[in-house]
């Protein structure tokens, strides 16, 4: 079964609410979040507020909500700003930098798997009390990262064995390792892995979004550099929600005819069309 990119820091997680299903998903701090790793992270380079600004543009964003969450962004931690003459550019934190790394590896390994599984499970059983409800929060949000499911409350099951580990540093840097046990374990003769899967993640509801983004993106045809820029762009926004809903689970876990496959190929296909056209209006929009 292949490997999850390394974890990022707790701290850095923190940064941002990824949470799946989020009602804000579209907002301008999210659509920035796309533009920074998609773009600003691979060039490396200060930008400037006009280029964000213009870009945020293209994607339905006004003027106000962009310069807000840029704003927003630098108070998270996300961000720092430099002014130059009487204009101010952007360069990205460090903890933004691991972040933003630690997502983009993510999705470009993501909709690989489909490989053997051995028929083991990682199982993680810990109550966090309603009092710490931040930290049970995070820890679901950690855990969902790290390929996770839950068919019980206070059960965490993982069809990758690995992730131990990685399961343990999420849990010291929770101080939550005296509420937790886990075992390695494998299904007995009683029910079947399928049942499981289909109890921890809510596999019906991801075929759906996953029949969505494809009936969305095979129909695109952008025709002039601005539209591969803004399909390019929306293609990597709708589909990095995934990783963070999606376990990646073994064929073996997963319903027949599984669309979330077919998905993923068309994402692959779609991004390698697009870009480097979509890189080239990036240019020309980054130079202010």
């Amino acid at each position: 079964m292949a490997e999850l990119p390394e974890l990022p820091e707790l701290s850095d997680l923190s940064l941002v609410d990824s949470r799946p299903g989020d009602t804000h998903h579209d907002g301008a701090r999210s659509l920035l979040l796309t533009v920074l790793g998609e773009y600003v992270l691979p060039a490396g380079q200060p930008v400037w507020t006009s280029a964000l600004v213009d870009a945020l543009a293209l994607l339905g964003v006004e003027e106000k909500a962009a310069r807000q969450a840029l704003t927003r962004d630098a108070a998270a931690g996300w961000l720092v700003s430099e002014r130059v003459g009487r204009r101010v550019r952007w360069s990205l934190t460090p903890a933004a930098r691991r972040l933003l790394n630690a997502g983009c590896a993510r999705i470009a390994s993501f909709g690989h798997n489909g490989g053997r599984w051995d028929g083991t499970w990682l199982v993680l059983l810990i109550s966090v009390p309603e009092a710490r409800r931040e930290v049970r929060r995070t820890l679901r949000t950690r855990l969902a990262w790290a390929g996770f499911g839950s068919p019980e409350p206070g059960l965490w099951v993982c069809p990758n064995t690995a992730r131990e580990a990685d399961t343990r540093r999420i849990l010291v840097e929770l101080d939550l390792t005296a509420d937790a046990r886990s075992f390695i374990a494998r299904h007995g003769a009683i029910g079947a892995p399928e049942s499981m899967a289909a109890r921890a993640w809510n596999l019906a509801e991801l075929d759906e979004r996953y029949v969505r983004f494809v009936a969305t993106f095979a129909a695109v045809t952008p025709a002039d550099p601005t539209a591969v820029w803004t399909a390019l762009t929306r293609l990597v926004h709708d589909w990095r929600r995934f990783p963070f809903a999606d376990p990646d689970l073994p064929a073996a876990l997963l319903p027949t005819n599984w669309t979330g496959t077919t998905a993923a190929a068309l994402f692959h296909r779609r991004h390698a069309e697009w870009v480097q056209g979509a890189q080239a209006r990036w240019t020309t929009l980054a130079a202010g």
